[in-house]
């Protein structure tokens, strides 16, 4: 209860508050830096607490079971003591383990699998128990002089907290002066890029079940609620919302940045070694360079009757893809697996509403569906250019831009839901829930709820827990190359103005 003087009472206690200790005032003075590392002590205390309770709760819930186990088999008394006294020992054991600082030091480093602009993803083992992860390393300065610690730090938090059979695991997460660290579960098959560079095309009935798959797995970190909003007005201010519904991240309709949602692309979906599918992201491939974006909408950029005419000509070095050579076709490929390491990034599977600055839901992500369903069937995705420009030209002009070649022929029922996906939001199947999209005629023959029991449709070459064929080779010492022959000096050019 506040006194007359101002004096705010705590039970016995009376303090008299200060003007110069004014909360509201520190934090309109203090700095993005101060408060990011507030933030993260609040959220760093918050977990600390509620691993301590949930530990004590799993472990009442670990001793009732023994006991109704003990009595459901009529054991005697001196025996239901000895095992309680076993169960002792063990959970003992068991804290001791979990107070041990994970370092880098508990892990061999062996194979690198993905390499990108902030660190590396490479097979290790650990020390202790001979068991197989893929370890992330992020170089710090990288991702502070570029902005995405709140990037990763969500990630971490959403493979945490999400407990799907859809999304790969975390098991550890630990930090030196240097480095972060994400040790996950390895995924020996490789990721649906890799898969799509190697058929060329999926046949209907595989594509079906890897966009089902997927479906699931987007709907699990939906369940969750999570996307990504960066704003200019600071670099290192990319912070996390999470809501209950589609819906605009902007109060007022609009997002003051470039926003980005989960960077939902063939390289982050990921094949177990019986062929299921897992989101993840393997490749440490940045969502879009900011400053690249904002360039790229500069200057009317997406002007219509000129955007328009450009993209339907298709004129030049620009032409229809599937009017290019096989081989044309398959250097644009590894050139876009190139471009998705590099410090720019890949919008080819990006929403219009994400290119256009506008505020946006989780129905952004089903876009980057229908556009992984198009590449799946078609063989390329469907906005694909040498010139950046142009890509984002074509997403913005959907509309003219989008089309269905005569060859490899598909069903009716893929057309149709690929243009409900590419579609504007208000249309698009899936804003009105994932239901809509699990409805469609497409689906027909898919038991959603055994997806996950079921044979996979495609099932990769696995010699061995230790087997990286289905990933790219890298050399330990260089960074990748981006092939010359692509058009890059685009990019460059645009980065360096």
């Amino acid at each position: 209860m506040d006194g007359a003087d101002g004096t705010v009472k705590f039970g016995p206690l009376n303090m008299k508050a200060d003007p110069y200790l004014d909360c509201a005032q520190d934090v309109a003075v203090s700095s993005p830096v101060t408060r990011q590392k507030a933030a993260a002590a609040k959220q760093f205390i918050e977990n600390h607490y509620k691993n301590y309770l949930q530990g004590l709760q799993d472990r009442k819930e670990r001793r009732r079971a023994l006991q109704r186990r003990a009595q459901e088999a009529q054991v005697s008394n001196e025996e239901q003591e000895q095992m309680l006294r076993s169960l002792e020992r063990k959970e003992t054991e068991y804290m001791r383990l979990q107070r041990h600082k994970i370092r880098i030091d508990d892990f061999e480093q062996l194979t690198i699998i993905g390499k990108g602009a902030f660190g590396e993803v490479r097979l290790c083992r650990g020390k202790s128990t001979g068991e197989i992860f893929a370890m992330k390393k992020l170089k710090k300065s990288e991702m502070l002089s570029r902005g995405q610690v709140e990037h990763v730090r969500s990630e971490r938090n959403l493979l945490a907290e999400v407990d799907s059979r859809c999304i790969v695991k975390l098991f550890y997460s630990f930090q030196d002066s240097d480095f972060l660290y994400l040790i996950m579960e390895y995924l020996p098959g490789g990721d649906i890029m890799t898969l799509l560079m190697r058929e060329d095309v999926l046949s209907e009935d595989v594509a079906r079940f890897y966009i089902a798959e997927s479906i699931l797995a987007i709907h699990s970190i939906h369940q969750h609620s999570y996307v990504h909003r960066c704003d200019n007005n600071a670099q290192d201010n990319l912070v996390l919302y999470k809501f209950s519904a589609p819906q605009s991240l902007d109060p007022h309709g609009e997002s003051e940045g470039l926003s980005h949602g989960r960077d939902i692309k063939p390289d982050n979906l990921i094949l177990d070694k019986n062929g299921h599918l897992k989101l993840s992201d393997f490749g440490l491939c940045k969502p879009l360079d900011d400053k690249y974006s904002t360039i790229l909408l500069e200057n009317d950029v997406f002007n219509t009757q000129e955007s328009t005419s450009e993209t339907e000509g298709y004129s030049g070095y620009d032409r229809a893809p599937w009017s290019m050579p096989k081989e044309r076709l398959q250097q644009w490929k590894r050139n876009r697996r190139a471009l998705a390491y590099s410090t720019v990034g890949t919008l080819d599977y990006m929403a219009p509403e994400v290119l256009l600055k506008k505020g946006y839901g989780m129905e952004c992500d089903w876009w980057s569906l229908g556009a992984i369903m198009y590449e799946m069937l078609i063989g390329y995705p469907p906005f694909c250019s040498d010139d950046p420009r142009i890509t984002c030209r074509k997403i913005i002009n959907w509309k003219t831009c989008l089309k269905l070649p005569e060859e490899p022929k598909i069903s009716d029922e893929a057309k149709d839901l690929i243009c409900h996906l590419l579609c504007d939001v208000e249309t698009r199947l899936g804003t009105g829930g994932v239901e809509e999209i699990k409805a469609h005629p497409w689906f027909r023959c898919i038991q959603w709820d055994k997806l996950y029991e079921m044979e996979a449709a495609h099932k990769p070459t696995v010699t061995g827990e230790l087997d990286t064929q289905n990933f790219e080779k890298f050399d330990e010492v260089s960074t990748l190359i981006i092939n010359v022959e692509f058009n890059f000096q685009l990019w460059k050019k645009f980065l360096e103005n």
